[in-house]
């Protein structure tokens, strides 16, 4: 079953008569679904969209109410590209944070969240028939966008008993004549996975070689436990020209209502993708643009508030990827796991039950409620496995694993 199948799996039939086939192909991914779904059910706990529990920092809500009662042009549409001062405080962290120089009026635009971004950068360079490498498992949603933009996603599996790594000789060995690109996410959702410098930069190399574009979706880049050594796909000189890269205020200030992102690439790659963003959003939101602006002026890589507020949230996160994984040993009947090392997301295997992931999903939703995703939304390598997120509250996440276990006595 794959993410096509989850509207009948779930009892909703589409009627796609008159519906274009570019639309009708896709579907509105299991991470939004289950949680629609989950309004259902009384006293649900969530370890399903990936949602912090964190809410968005004081240093940036105070400057958006002062300014919501004075400034009268946060009401109103922005630059299409977006507010020039957010693009420069955008250089400057980019500086700082990836070592990288950008020409802010030039090589960036302020999109409507990372997923925006990469929309927008796919439509630009993917035509009908073209192939895009893709791990998995891998983000739902870069499969749905790819199949929009009428490619053809080509799934190269990642290695799951080596901590999820990335199979460079898979993705050498799935290039064709047709492939266009590789999206890379990183740190990965769903598995929680960090790639090696080693196996990116093979990655970068390949498709310097064959002429492809590499799509960095990097939402997650803060957010990395133990030390473990992180690189970004933007910070490789030779990949430049090649690159589409998305970033997000979401996850690192807890803004993701705010809806709010930014796209860095060539300025060839933004001055097209920007015909994508007029046609379908104009502009980011002002007043989102504006509190991004805040959060940044508040981060300068050492001691700001942003900076602390960060420091904060990745250590609590830590230690609630601790408690998950504590919790998830008390399971070894019915998961297995590779330890997450970025983001905040672990996706066990399925391994005491013959069960499959929506099943599993459904009945851990209707039985013991509890909202998490099946896995087989992620792509061919998702199937056997479940994707759950330590986003949420300690007390949530202890709640969510009594209720599991309590299940699993019964019914396995």
């Amino acid at each position: 079953m794959d993410d096509r199948s989850v509207y009948k799996s779930i009892g909703r039939e589409e009627d796609l008569k008159g519906i274009s086939r570019r639309v009708s192909q896709i579907s509105v991914s299991a991470i939004k679904q289950m949680p629609v779904l989950a309004r259902e059910v009384a006293g649900a706990v969530s370890l399903g969209q990936g949602i912090p529990s964190f809410g968005t920092p004081a240093f940036i809500t105070k400057v958006i109410s002062e300014a919501l009662t004075k400034d009268e042009w946060i009401g109103k549409y922005s630059l299409q590209p977006g507010l020039p001062e957010l693009k420069h405080e955008i250089a400057r962290y980019l500086q700082w944070k990836k070592g990288i120089s950008v020409d802010a009026e030039t090589e960036l635009f302020v999109s409507c969240g990372a997923m925006e971004a990469l929309a927008a950068g796919i439509a630009t360079v993917v035509d009908r028939g073209d192939e895009v490498l893709i791990p998995t498992p891998n983000y739902a949603s870069h499969i749905e966008q790819v199949l929009f933009a009428e490619g053809i996603p080509v799934f190269v599996p990642l290695l799951e008993e080596q901590g999820w790594r990335l199979d460079v000789e898979g993705f050498r060995k799935a290039i064709t004549k047709k492939t266009r690109a590789i999206i890379i996410c990183n740190p990965m959702n769903p598995t929680g996975a960090v790639f090696s410098k080693e196996d990116l930069l093979a990655v970068a190399q390949l498709a310097l070689e064959k002429d492809l574009f590499v799509i960095a979706d990097e939402a997650y880049d803060f957010l990395i436990y133990d030390n473990h050594e992180y690189i970004s796909c933007a910070s490789i000189p030779e990949l430049k020209n090649r690159l589409i890269g998305a970033f997000s205020f979401s996850k690192m200030y807890c803004m993701t209502g705010w809806r709010v992102g930014f796209m860095y690439a060539s300025s060839k790659i933004i001055n097209q993708a920007l015909k994508v963003h007029d046609a379908f959003a104009i502009c980011a939101p002002t007043v989102s643009q504006c509190a991004a602006l805040a959060a940044l002026r508040a981060t300068n890589g050492k001691d700001g508030p942003g900076d602390n507020f960060i420091k904060n949230l990745v250590h609590a996160l830590g230690q609630r990827r601790e408690l998950t994984c504590a919790r998830l040993d008390r399971l070894k009947s019915l998961f297995s796991y590779q330890i997450p090392r970025g983001a905040y997301y672990v996706f066990p295997k399925i391994v005491g039950s013959k069960i499959n992931s929506m099943e599993l999903a459904i009945r851990l939703l209707y039985e013991a409620r509890v909202i998490s995703i099946p896995g087989n939304g992620f792509g061919p390598s998702g199937e056997g496995h479940i994707r759950f997120s330590f986003g949420g509250t300690e007390d949530e996440i202890n709640t969510a694993f009594d209720r599991i276990e309590e299940w699993a006595q019964i019914n396995l």
